[in-house]
């Protein structure tokens, strides 16, 4: 699935092969990075795994998530079959039990292809598919990059959503010798929007531009009695779009090699002997990856699918 309809092209050398792993069906945010992988002609989709988002909420979320990813590619017009597909529909139970799905045998086929185009796989929930998948088969390490959005401030850690719906699946995940780039919270919070921006970037460019937009609307005022930092009345945090951002451009200088920690029970780091260094982010650049997301979507045009 590649959108054709751009003055510009990438170099075949330069192209990589991605699969988004999300929880859509959670809260606004990503399907704005959603969106603007399917339109990034860098990326070769291979596919969009439905994540669960915990099941305390709602004991099907995963499922809830799949018929996001279904809503989001109608409204875009399209074609998905076979490109959507069911992740975990629950965290692991610990951290050596994996939970297989149709989402962490694709991770797998995907990683053992002989393909020399790059494999990245962005996940903008829980790690529970990419836990599952190195379980079932370890010698996908190194075959692929895996970009979490997750996890609390370095160095201490906090209770952060992502991590906390699958802390078994990020220990397993840190304990293996898998390639991670890890966007923490005081990171991810840094893809701060007013709603004024979106209106004036998204309102009236196109189908998908008010797809957005009116779907986050509704989210800002499903339950204003919530006490959610991202609802303060006129902005939110679009936290999902930098593990799409940093495909498109690494920020090479804005990460530290960390040697993993362990997570214990109230999500902190604890500081552990495991020899697995991995890149964790502290900053990246809203300006670029908020720019190139309104440009693609304004420039969008419903006949650019082939």
């Amino acid at each position: 699935m590649i959108y054709s309809d751009y003055s510009f092209r990438v170099p075949p050398e330069k192209m990589v092969r991605v699969i988004v792993d999300t929880d859509a069906a959670n809260e606004g945010d990503d399907q704005f990075a959603v969106v603007h992988a399917m339109l990034s002609p860098k990326f070769d989709n291979v596919g969009f795994i439905a994540a669960h988002y915990g099941t305390g909420r709602h004991a099907d979320s995963m499922e809830r998530s799949f018929s996001e990813l279904q809503r989001i590619f109608d409204a875009a017009s399209c074609p998905h079959k076979d490109l959507i597909v069911h992740g975990a529909p629950h965290p692991m139970p610990d951290k050596a039990t994996a939970v297989p799905s149709e989402g962490s045998r694709l991770i797998i086929e995907e990683a053992m292809k002989d393909d020399p185009r790059p494999l990245y796989a962005i996940f903008l929930g829980p790690l529970t598919d990419l836990a599952s998948a190195y379980l079932e088969e370890p010698r996908i390490a190194g075959r692929l990059t895996a970009i979490w959005i997750g996890g609390g401030t370095y160095p201490h850690g906090s209770i952060e959503f992502n991590l906390g719906n699958d802390v078994n699946a990020v220990n397993a995940v840190f304990a293996s010798k898998l390639d991670l780039w890890q966007v923490p919270k005081n990171v991810y919070e840094m893809m701060s929007v007013s709603f004024a921006e979106l209106q004036l970037k998204l309102k009236g460019k196109n189908r998908i531009g008010d797809f957005l937009f009116d779907q986050l609307m509704e989210e800002a005022w499903k339950d204003t009695s919530i006490k959610n930092a991202f609802r303060t009345g006129e902005t939110w945090v679009l936290g999902d779009s930098p593990a799409v951002g940093l495909i498109l451009y690494e920020h090479r200088w804005e990460f530290d090699w960390v040697n993993v920690p362990v997570i214990g029970a109230s999500q902190e780091y604890i500081p552990s002997l495991i020899n697995h260094p991995i890149r964790v982010y502290r900053r990246i650049d809203s300006r670029l990856i908020l720019e190139d997301m309104y440009a693609k979507i304004a420039l969008f045009s419903e006949k650019g699918w082939k």
